[in-house]
């Protein structure tokens, strides 16, 4: 490893320059116009990036312009209530990046000024902001000849240099963020990060790479080995588990629905959501419902009838969500945290955020 590591970094400093020519000449002619790349601000750069992880960049433009109109400065975005943040980003799933950007925007008014840093230890120090996002914060923004290294780079140097250990290893991340750094030139290093982040979006692809139209392709090892197919290598996956979830939907005199929030900590937290929870093992659904409802909110509640049941897949597990309606027998609502449920009427309930899966409930129960 020690050998291949030195040969691949020797060949990365040899041909650096070519590389920054070919790619960029590349990038020019065939960029895609996308709104972030109109700006030089660090709080919209570091928007779009945080935005785009885990999410097709045409899914994000719609969500990165209402986002910007809503809270067009750091400032704004600070000083909202998360809930308005949540719901703004609805739908977009993975909501702890809301989270940390609204948690990000208020220690950048209270420990920086409202003024973005940038330095790469004060970057790395924000919630939600690791070396990749850093260095496309610093390079786009601010100038500075750091690399970027996202999934999409992994690929293109993975195949450029022909490294065939298993990205997910330390090891193999460690060779590829030293071979970034030998390429990210000193001049306009945004515009390099950039163009190798679009080769890999738009050429340099998992399964199909269209290596006939690579402006790099008479230096890719992986190309002259006919191995750009098997690149970059992945250690198998863990097979994501299935769980099973209960929602009721209860209502009172005055139609109005009972939702809860959960914790701003934990699994799409901040969200609001219908009473119930995860199963136990073995757990009779209806019995969940009335369990989940008693120790959730102190009632007592009778599972009527099943409502709809909705499949969902979360990052690490698919779930079934069984939603049934539910009327209270006794007790009335109540938490150690009396903000975190209320009763909403159906013409206020579409102000709150909810996940993707809740937003389903709302649609067949007032389609």
């Amino acid at each position: 490893m020690m050998n291949i590591r030195h040969e691949s970094l020797q060949r990365a400093e040899q041909n650096a320059q070519r590389i920054a020519t070919l790619l960029t000449a590349w990038y020019e002619k065939n960029k895609r116009l996308l709104p972030w790349r109109s700006t030089s601000d660090p709080y919209a750069i570091w928007l779009s990036e945080i935005m785009l992880q885990q999410t097709q960049v045409e899914a994000v433009i719609p969500y990165y312009r209402r986002f910007l109109e809503q809270f067009p400065t750091i400032e704004e975005l600070a000083r909202a209530p998360l809930e308005a943040v949540l719901k703004v980003w609805e739908k977009m799933g993975y909501y702890s990046r809301a989270r940390h950007l609204h948690a990000t925007a208020r220690l950048i008014l209270e420990s920086h000024g409202g003024r973005f840093p940038a330095s790469l230890d004060d970057l790395m120090a924000l919630p939600g902001i690791g070396s990749y996002t850093s260095g496309a914060i610093l390079s786009i923004a601010f100038g500075k000849s750091v690399p970027a290294v996202d999934g999409n780079v992994k690929r293109v140097l993975s195949r450029l240099f022909f490294v065939d250990s298993p990205v997910d290893l330390t090891s193999t991340r460690r060779l590829l963020s030293a071979l970034a750094e030998k390429l990210v030139p000193a001049r306009q290093p945004g515009r390099f990060n950039q163009a190798l982040m679009e080769l890999g979006a738009v050429l340099c692809r998992p399964k199909t790479p269209l290596c006939s139209d690579c402006p790099l392709q008479s230096i890719c090892l992986a190309y002259a080995g006919s191995g750009q197919h098997f690149l970059p290598v992945s250690r198998k996956r863990t097979k994501r588990p299935h769980r099973e979830a209960v929602a009721a939907v209860i209502r009172d005199s005055e139609k109005r629905l009972l939702v809860i929030r959960r914790p701003a900590a934990g699994f799409l937290g901040g969200l609001w959501t219908f009473p119930g929870g995860m199963l136990n093992p073995g757990e009779i659904v209806t019995e969940a419902v009335e369990r989940r409802c008693r120790e959730g909110l102190n009632i007592t509640v009778a599972a009527g009838d099943s409502l709809m049941t909705l499949q969902q897949t979360y990052t690490h597990f698919h779930l079934t969500l069984h939603v049934f309606a539910g009327t209270i027998l006794d007790g009335v609502p109540d938490s150690p945290q009396k903000d975190n449920w209320r009763w909403v009427s159906p013409g206020d309930i579409r102000n709150l955020p909810f996940s993707r899966a809740e937003l389903r409930i709302l649609e067949a129960l007032f389609s």
